[in-house]
């Protein structure tokens, strides 16, 4: 891939980090207008590199060996949304179940973890 080609298509992915990504459409239900909010994320990177040794004498290399890539990545993770009724304006945020599940488990798995302590000391005495 020609280096002007990767530079392209980074371009055309950037140009699609628009305002509308991270803010959907706006709907209208009854006297509310709710408007959809994500966190949109981008990453890119490349790297080129050249050979230090020239080839040693009877190859068919050429002088130098290159070589060179990159890579991209986006993301998008719905936030909640935007609330608009007639009295207020207010963010409505999406609960993260999977999220409060885990901390339940690990708060669960410390507790029996202390109690087990708590009951070997007093049992070894």
């Amino acid at each position: 891939m020609s280096l002007n080609r990767l530079f392209d298509t980074f371009e055309r992915i950037r140009d699609t980090a628009v305002w509308k990504t991270a803010f959907g459409e706006a709907q209208i239900v009854g006297d509310r207008t709710i408007i959809p909010v994500a966190q949109v994320g981008y990453a890119f990177g490349m790297g080129f590199g050249e050979s230090a040794e020239p080839p040693a004498e009877g190859d068919d290399l050429p002088l130098t060996d290159g070589g060179g890539g990159g890579g991209g990545t986006a993301s998008s993770k719905p936030l909640g949304a935007i609330v608009v009724t007639p009295d207020c304006v207010y963010f409505e945020p999406i609960r993260d179940e999977g999220k409060i599940a885990l901390a339940t488990l690990a708060v669960g798995a410390w507790s029996v973890l202390q109690i087990t302590k708590t009951l070997k000391a007093m049992f070894d005495r």
